[in-house]
């Protein structure tokens, strides 16, 4: 579902990537009769748009991109798209005022059809009162027919609480919704093909479709950072702050709050007193940034309180380690600087990005003999840290994660067991260790190297 820009290696594969579960969702609704309506959103380029085209492929129906010029020209290009959709050339030009009356005046007979609105927050920021009226039009015109109505958009927030929320019109109504969600790193390495260089490219561009696609396997990773993130106009140099434009209107509020997470300041207490927030007005901010998915609150193992604040979007905290801080550098042309500090930090940067994506993996049960595990969370205490602790009942699962190559694995091995003797525990230990490729693997652990972690990724592509 790569959505296309240039015509690159990458793009010789499909363009519809790993979407089978939303095509499933819209397909077993469409094999329903009658009136359905469906809500579908999701991020800023995650694939939304891709998903609905390939959807009404071959399919009886109307694609509609609305826009924030006026209502009158949206209506325009509905008016066009039911003309196309249902062969009434006449529907171009019907004389109507509202969404309503043009709604009344279309004939819809009992042959399915799809009326896809995509981008409908820019109807409700032209007008709030269109919300209203399309409870209006679904209840007296569509309930009657054989129209799959789909209200696609990008602005979470006005998604999830205007159009979805208990105080919206059409709350109450039999709405389905899908969020679309990123890409895994499963679906980035089916992509990739290569194992560390998928690692490499989801560390930098991230999981969301259009990101991806903008990269070129024929050339280095450097490469593609200086020419689609790091010099100005490129396609990403802006990225971010368009995304939190798009959803915030204190955007530049929430910038600063990413900002002061990304130098270090993770904890609330630091972050009221690095940003001049107070504890409240803060908190509220960063739960929006978590339901967002771009940044997670960690809690120590055996902790319910306290805990610290993580950029959890892959692209998003590598911008704002290192373009963030260089814009007057860049601004100027002096991409090189910047890639400097990104090649004298990439191991520490490409080391904290592999602990989450371990993370992730044991989430999505990649190692069968470690799948009885959940509840994963990290420990640390005076200056100690266990990257990813799992549990099953009493038992614990240690892991360290190492972005390195002939990493000693006895020596890991070693030094995870004295941490643990800091956790007090009693029960049941298992250890687990992770890194590009080892010297040694001991005994007493289960050791994945990335040739292991290939091969798991392997085979359950082959599973699904």
């Amino acid at each position: 579902m790569l959505m296309c820009g240039r015509q690159i290696s990458l793009l010789m594969l499909p363009h519809f990537v790993d979407r089978e579960r939303e095509l499933e969702f819209l397909e077993s609704i469409y094999r329903e009769s009658g009136f359905n309506l469906v809500v579908l959103y999701g991020r800023r380029r995650v694939g939304k748009t891709e998903l609905i085209r390939k959807f009404i492929e071959k399919k009886r129906g109307c694609y509609v991109l609305l826009t924030n010029e006026s209502v009158r020209e949206n209506l325009g290009y509905v008016k066009e798209g039911l003309a196309k959709a249902l062969g009434k050339d006449h529907y171009r030009i019907l004389e109507v005022d509202s969404f309503y009356q043009l709604f009344r005046a279309v004939e819809f007979d009992e042959d399915r059809i799809i009326i896809a609105l995509d981008e409908f927050p820019y109807l409700l920021e032209l007008n709030r009162g269109l919300l209203s009226t399309f409870q209006k039009i679904v209840d007296e015109i569509l309930s009657r027919t054989n129209v799959m109505l789909i209200l696609c958009g990008s602005s979470m927030s006005m998604m999830e609480n205007e159009v979805l929320g208990y105080r919206s019109p059409l709350y109450g109504r039999r709405v389905r919704a899908w969020k679309v969600q990123p890409f895994t790193f499963d679906t980035v390495y089916s992509i990739i093909g290569d194992i560390e260089e998928a690692a490499k490219v989801f560390f930098t561009f991230g999981n969301i479709p259009y990101y991806l696609s903008l990269y070129d396997q024929r050339t280095s990773l450097e490469k593609n950072i200086r020419e689609t993130i790091l010099t100005k106009g490129a396609p990403l140099y802006d990225e971010p702050l368009i995304l939190l434009r798009q959803e915030f209107r204190q955007a530049r509020t929430y910038q600063v709050i990413l900002k002061y997470i990304s130098l270090g300041y993770r904890s609330l207490g630091k972050l009221c007193s690095a940003t001049g927030m107070d504890r409240s007005n803060l908190s509220k901010y960063l739960s929006t940034l978590i339901e967002m998915g771009i940044v997670e609150h960690v809690l120590p193992f055996g902790r319910r309180r306290g805990g610290i604040y993580e950029i959890s979007d892959p692209f998003v905290d590598f911008w704002f380690r290192y373009v963030a801080p260089h814009r007057s550098a860049l601004e100027i042309g002096d991409v090189d600087t910047v890639l400097g500090a990104f090649r004298s930090d990439q191991d520490r940067y490409f080391g904290h990005r592999f602990e989450r994506l371990v993370l992730e993996l044991l989430e999505r049960k990649t190692f069968p003999e470690l799948a009885m595990y959940g509840e994963f969370s990290r420990w640390w205490h005076k200056g100690e840290e266990i990257d990813i602790v799992g549990r099953r009942g009493d038992s614990l699962l240690l892991c360290e994660c190492k972005w390195g190559q002939r990493v000693d694995g006895k020596e890991l091995l070693n030094r995870l067991r004295e941490k643990a003797s800091s956790l007090h525990w009693d029960e049941e230990l298992e250890y687990a260790l992770f890194a590009r490729s080892f010297t040694t693997r001991p005994e007493g652990a289960h050791v994945y190297s990335f040739g292991e972690i290939e091969e798991r990724l392997s085979a359950a592509a082959k599973h699904d």
